[in-house]
């Protein structure tokens, strides 16, 4: 007590807020985990009734067998594209017959090395035009028995501000050499250079939430009003529009009910052109969407000049999130959530988690209110909830500094 530190030593303890770790009584929220192949990894889908239930984060899930966790780990079935392009040299590129050809030399050009690819970009220095690409595979220059590939279309229709595309997309090769003839409508001396690459890619998974309404014309503008389920998250509106209707590109931009535009919107295509013979088919009714909050959305598209499309129907797409887990031989657990107090868990399955392809999907019961249901005691600081003893405290420790304080003085005195 002689320390002048200790009164507020004592104030800082009395103010400091317990933690409390996650408890089965805290959460509102229960559903059985039904799994059919208990030996291996399992997953289920976060669903509506999660995301409506738990913390917007997700951080408050929790698996239970008995009184004890499970640990898990969240995936994103989001999908994906990896690759790494390097530069081909070109070799014996001229004109035969009035059609540009040459050939790829594939072979890494710092070690000499050849890998695995299935895409191949051309730098053309073009516009306006449609062009087949006859190729060829061997691992030798102007070889006679070099294996014949399907062919490919390269197209740019700027006139037509209808995009471009100068990537040939092959089955997966490991050829050195590949011979290149390009159907009248580009140059030698616009072929400016390639690059090969080897694309990876893993499909998304897509879930359908929410509904849509009717399309309606607003001046210039096809209007769509869509409302999406609370707190699920929207990563993706997809257009249906009548397949006769082709050769288009509109700008789509989506806002909120404020108006409030979410990212920079996006753009809907499809071109069924033929030309000199050679039909080009492209298509994407997919607009990204960022920063989505639930409620209701507005989707509009441009027409600019042009009639209206036949949109048929506009639909919201979630992202399918999973929660993988070992259920280690049990064929029922317990999944709890609806503790917006609780911290996101730390597990080593998630750190070192990797996805079985084959992990069985695990099935949820209906949703129901946690009967043990208690709730958190009160977990507010010490000084909030007794704020009638702080007073008492702080009165007391400036008590103990004035009598310290005289003391001093007293002991000062005396030996004066």
């Amino acid at each position: 007590m002689n320390s002048p530190a200790f009164p507020f030593a004592l104030i800082v303890a009395l103010g400091a807020a317990l933690t409390v770790g996650p408890s089965i009584s805290y959460f509102t929220n229960i559903r059985d985990v039904r799994i059919s192949q208990p030996e291996q990894q399992n997953y289920f889908v976060v669903d509506e009734e999660i995301w409506a239930r738990a913390r917007p984060d997700l951080a408050d899930l929790r698996i239970y067998d008995g009184e004890s966790q499970v640990q898990y780990a969240f995936s994103e079935q989001r999908g994906g594209t990896s690759s790494h392009e390097a530069a081909a040299k070109i070799l014996n590129l001229g004109s035969v017959g009035g059609r540009t050809e040459f050939d790829l030399d594939m072979s890494n050009l710092a070690t000499g090395e050849i890998g695995e690819y299935d895409r191949i970009r051309l730098q053309l220095d073009a516009k306006d035009f449609v062009v087949t690409a006859s190729l060829a595979g061997s691992n030798q220059v102007d070889a006679k028995s070099a294996t014949h590939l399907p062919p490919a279309t390269l197209y740019d229709f700027s006139r037509e501000d209808l995009g471009s595309n100068t990537v040939l997309k092959l089955p997966p090769l490991s050829f050195r050499y590949l011979h290149v003839k390009l159907s009248a409508g580009v140059t030698p001396a616009q072929v400016k250079g390639a690059s090969v690459y080897n694309l990876q890619e893993t499909k998304a998974v897509w879930t359908s939430v929410g509904s849509c309404g009717p399309p309606s014309q607003v001046a210039r503008t096809t209007v769509i009003i869509c409302n999406s389920p609370v707190r699920v998250p929207v990563d993706r509106v997809r257009f249906r529009v009548d397949p006769r209707q082709v050769n288009f590109r509109r700008a789509v931009v989506l806002s909120d009910s404020s108006e409030r535009q979410y990212g920079t919107g996006g753009e809907i295509t499809r071109v069924r052109i033929n030309r000199g013979g050679t039909t080009v088919v492209s298509e994407e009714m997919d607009v990204p969407i960022a920063r989505q909050s639930s409620g209701r959305m507005k989707v509009t598209v441009d027409n600019g000049d042009n009639p209206p499309l036949a949109i048929s129907g506009v639909e919201l797409l979630s992202v399918e999130r999973r929660v993988y887990f070992d259920p280690q031989g049990k064929s029922l657990l317990r999944l709890y959530y609806g503790d917006s107090k609780l911290d996101a868990p730390v597990y080593d399955y998630a750190r070192f988690f990797k996805a079985d392809p084959v992990a069985a999907k695990a099935e949820l019961s209906a949703g129901s209110h946690n009967q043990t249901y208690t709730g958190r005691p009160d977990d507010r600081p010490w000084s909030e909830r007794h704020k009638g003893v702080l007073w008492m405290a702080m009165l007391l420790a400036v008590a103990v500094l004035a009598a310290l304080a005289i003391r001093g003085l007293k002991a000062k005195a005396v030996s004066s």
